[in-house]
């Protein structure tokens, strides 16, 4: 009888480190003793985010053979929990203030029990197949997560890959370029979206040029606004573009909803954040404190009275949060009426 031949799993995780030099910062990853070189400090975080980007990129495995690596170290990258389960999927967490980046695969429950973390949106790059002309053409079917998810996703990516000193205004910004950008990582914002986020000044897009998150065209018509977003990390979710704009304007959408007036980018932010974290069916949603504190680029006491006067104007119905477990539950008088109707007919 031939014998069974072992087949070694590949460690999907990557980590690098930023340590103090006397010119400044040296990135150092124990994968590559020899790539280590310096980096300033105004382009640390992008210059650590950009060499793990390049490591998942070249390691690609099948999604059958990808395994949670914080398992395979016995899970001491968080606290204990009942134990590994969910889908695997790459996750990026930040340690030590900024000088330790960790991308590593990672189960859902592993990842929703790391601190300081947030999951890679990521989508199956679809394959297209020249058809003739004479065949009928099929209604596209999307791929992926649903639109609520992809806004979810990547509020909590932007969380943990956004300097902590963004404003809100940025950050609305930032969800918007990362969700319409194209497979070169470009993107053509028309004026007519940040009108309608009440984003009329350029400082938001300042912001995110010194955080160096993207690069603003010199040449842009009157009618449009061109960048090149320089956060190579978001790159592997370029191939669904068409579902990642569906998902673009429900975040519109969602932070103005009906019968509400006027709101700054802060509480507009925290409308998108709570709509993308609220069940449908049931309109109440959970989530940590400080993971909705550093998403919305605020203080967690700022945050509290934000809520307050989201629930004067009976967008929130009734909030709570838990200062033993940091955990924060609301209830939202919107309800996806789609959705809803799917429930009852299961």
């Amino acid at each position: 009888m031939r014998q069974r031949t072992t087949c070694p799993a590949t460690p999907r995780a990557w980590t690098v480190e930023l340590r103090s030099h006397p010119g400044g910062l040296v990135l150092v990853c124990p994968q590559c003793p020899h790539a280590g070189g310096q980096v300033a400090a105004a382009s640390a975080r992008s210059a650590a985010l950009t060499h793990l980007a390049r490591h998942a990129r070249s390691d690609l495995v099948p999604p059958h053979l990808r395994i949670c690596q914080c398992h395979e170290r016995g899970c001491r990258w968080h606290p204990r929990h009942r134990g590994c389960d969910g889908p695997i999927r790459l996750l990026l967490a930040c340690e030590r203030g900024g000088r330790v980046w960790r991308l590593a695969d990672a189960c859902s429950t592993c990842a929703a029990a790391t601190a300081q973390a947030a999951v890679v949106p990521d989508t199956t790059p679809a394959r297209t197949s020249p058809q003739p002309s004479t065949a009928r053409r099929r209604k596209r079917r999307a791929r992926g997560p649903g639109e609520q998810t992809r806004v979810r996703e990547m509020l909590n990516y932007l969380a943990a890959a956004l300097p902590p000193g963004v404003s809100p205004a940025a950050r609305l910004l930032a969800l918007q370029c990362a969700l319409r950008m194209n497979a070169t990582m470009h993107v053509r914002l028309p004026q007519g979206i940040p009108r309608s986020l009440r984003l009329n000044s350029p400082d938001p897009w300042h912001e995110l040029e010194h955080a160096r998150w993207l690069r603003i065209a010199p040449a842009c018509s009157a009618g449009e606004v061109v960048a090149e977003l320089l956060d190579i990390t978001v790159l592997g979710q370029a191939p669904a573009r068409p579902d990642r704009v569906q998902a673009a304007d429900w975040a519109l959408r969602a932070g103005s909803p009906a019968g509400a007036e006027a709101i700054g980018p802060l509480l507009q932010l925290a409308v998108v954040y709570l709509a993308a974290h609220t069940g449908p069916e049931t309109g109440s949603g959970l989530t940590e404190l400080d993971q909705m504190t550093r998403a919305c680029g605020t203080h967690p006491t700022e945050l509290l009275d934000m809520l307050d006067r989201l629930a004067r104007t009976g967008l929130v119905r009734s909030w709570e949060a838990c200062p033993e477990s940091g955990d924060l539950h609301w209830t939202c008088r919107w309800v996806d009426p789609q959705a809803a109707r799917l429930a009852v007919t299961r």
